[in-house]
């Protein structure tokens, strides 16, 4: 694909991408939008360099995309519901941001269609996040193997992952105590590209409708351990003021804990997504 505005230059064979030739603080008209929107459905997952922004300025870029996302449990900063901080240091006990491979929120009906992480401050070296492309894991299956999951669906659960990671806060996005749970195919077909994706994740699936425990549990395991092929993935390196743009709906992430006690810490937000078919 052919750019005029940007410069895309590929991370890896499968997955990932950096935008040059943006500055994401200011509007974007309708060419630029295009061309990095159109680089986001290429390469899955971009990234740009040397971005300063306001929690406003980040937050109008992911309006440019769709309405922004309400998080069910994460605390957001004073007059910013739609942000979330991504914070970790040396009084953390885990980092704020997954260390397991994940989609963004998947247990909601209509999850988030991509996230946006700005990272203000990061350790050195260390942080990296992994990507994986979840068009290549469906893809590298057996077609005996996507027969059995075409007609498969499975739960996920935000209270499995948020309220250990937030506890019970009281009034919550969806009430008091109250974390949303949905049950979605375990392969989708995006709704741009029309490719199929697999969509199961060991942060928030539980289990697969009408599937014995046994059974569930050997499937859903062996598709995590799948999921994690080296080849199916990039690695970003985190600079200050980096920018990771991703489609939630055709990958998982993973950010490495490798940093103790530094800092890493930024703010995200997501923009809102259909529910999967």
């Amino acid at each position: 694909m052919s750019y005029e505005r940007i410069a895309v230059t590929p991370l890896s064979p499968v997955i990932g991408a950096e935008v040059e030739g943006v500055d994401l603080a200011q509007p974007l008209g309708n060419q630029m939008f295009q061309e990095i929107h159109d680089a986001l459905i290429t390469h899955q997952v971009i990234f740009f360099r040397d971005q300063t922004m306001t929690l406003e300025q980040h937050k109008a870029f992911g309006r440019r995309f769709g309405e922004l996302h309400i998080h069910p449990a994460a605390p957001a900063p004073e007059g910013h519901p739609e942000v979330v901080t991504i914070h970790a240091d040396e009084n953390s006990t885990e980092v704020s941001g997954g260390q397991q491979w994940h989609t963004d929120v998947s247990a909601d009906v209509a999850p988030p269609m991509g996230s946006i992480l700005h990272l203000h401050q990061v350790p050195e070296p260390g942080g990296d996040t992994l990507f994986a492309s979840m068009y290549a894991a469906y893809e590298a299956l057996s077609d005996e193997m996507k027969s059995l999951l075409s007609g498969l669906k499975a739960w996920h659960s935000s209270e499995k992952r948020h309220k250990a990671r937030y506890g019970h806060r009281g009034e919550l996005r969806d009430g008091v105590d109250t974390y949303p749970k949905a049950l979605q195919p375990i392969v989708r077909t995006h709704p741009v590209t029309g490719k199929k994706a697999l969509f199961v994740n060991t942060v928030f699936t539980t289990h697969i409708e009408g599937l014995k425990k046994n059974e569930s549990d050997a499937i859903l395991n062996m598709l995590y351990d799948h999921i994690a092929t080296p080849e199916f993935s990039c690695r970003f390196r985190w600079r200050e003021n980096s920018v990771a743009f991703w489609d939630n709906r055709c990958t998982q992430h993973r950010a490495l804990w490798d940093y103790y006690p530094e800092t890493r810490h930024g703010y995200r937000v997501a923009v809102c997504g259909d529910k999967p078919f």
